[in-house]
Parts: structure tokens; sequence; C-alpha cells
């Protein structure tokens, strides 16, 4: 099932999201919800407090693009994106590594919005699954990106959050009519 897409300024996206202990049929149907929302909307990633819930869940599928990474290894063994996304993940833990690296992103709950943002381009990251695994991530690129802008989601951080002061200044306007729209 689609579901809404909050949009800023709702409060939901800047709570700090509960870790998920069990994996209920409730969060495997939330997830589910999420993969089919996220492609509709045509984004890369999805965190469940965009669909309004605030739990510690997100979605990633960059497999469209099998040159977005250089290197993705899970669990030590060497993959291709197509090889584990779409991925679900629960109560990650997130280790940056190496050079930071500037890119344009964009965010569902921010229609129209996008910005230069500074992230690492490499990621460790630890993360269970509907299936109770734990797995750890290691890859480099739009991957690595995607993770730590969703993992951003379930801690209450927005992309907004890490645009430059000159940016932030640019997009008072749109962010002030976001507030009027959906505030």
């Amino acid at each position: 099932m689609i579901r809404d897409i909050v949009f800023y300024p709702d409060p939901v996206l800047r709570k700090v999201g509960s870790r998920v202990e069990d994996v209920t049929p409730e969060i495997r149907q939330l997830a589910a919800d999420m993969i089919e929302t996220m492609y509709d909307a045509h984004g890369v990633g999805l965190a469940a407090h965009q669909v309004g819930v605030s739990v510690q869940l997100a979605v990633i599928d960059v497999s469209h693009d099998e040159e977005c990474v250089s290197y993705l290894r899970v669990n030590g063994e060497d993959k291709s994106p197509g090889e584990i996304c779409p991925i679900v993940f629960l109560n990650p833990v997130v280790e940056l590594l190496g050079e930071k690296d500037t890119d344009t992103e964009g965010c569902l709950s921010f229609p129209d919005l996008r910005g230069e943002i500074t992230r690492s381009f490499e990621v460790r990251a630890s993360v269970m699954t509907l299936d109770g695994k734990t797995l750890v991530i290691e890859t480099d690129g739009l991957f690595a990106r995607a993770i730590q802008h969703e993992v951003d989601h379930l801690f209450g951080k927005l992309f907004i959050d890490r645009m430059s002061s000159a940016r932030k200044l640019a997009i008072r306007r749109q962010l002030k009519e976001m507030q009027d729209q959906y505030g």
C-alpha cells in the first residue's frame, strides 16, 4: 500500500525514532509499504518518519545505477547493489569513513528542494534486517550517501540541517511556504 509522505515541517520529522525490538507483522507491513511508497515517489530511500512512524526503520534501493558505488561489501563479501536492494534496515549504527564529498541531495519530505550537502564518501553501517540478522555494510558513493541521509531521518536530523548558512538563507522563503502549506 502506498502511504502518504510526510512533508516539512511535520513534527514527526524531528523525532528520534524508537528502536525496533520486535519485528512484528505491523513492522513487516510498514517496510513493504515503504518500499512501494519509495518507488511510487521515484526515491532511492525512505525513512519510517517520512510516512509518519517514528521508529528506526528505513529502506534504500540504488540498484537502478550499478555504477553508483565503487565497492559494496556485506559481512565482508563483495556484492552488487542489485544483490541486496531494496534493503530494509533497522536500528542502524553508522561509522563515517574516508574523505568528505559534496553532492546535490533532495528529500521526498521537501518537494522541489535540493541542496549541496557534504557527507562522508564511505560508511560502515551495522544494521538489523527483518529476519533478525545483523549485516555490516561497507560502501561508498550514492549508497553511502543514502544510508547517511536515511539514518539522519531516524534521529530527527534533516538534510536542510546540513546545508551551508548561505544556502539556508537562500531557501528561507521556500521553507516558509512549506510551513504555510503543510504546517
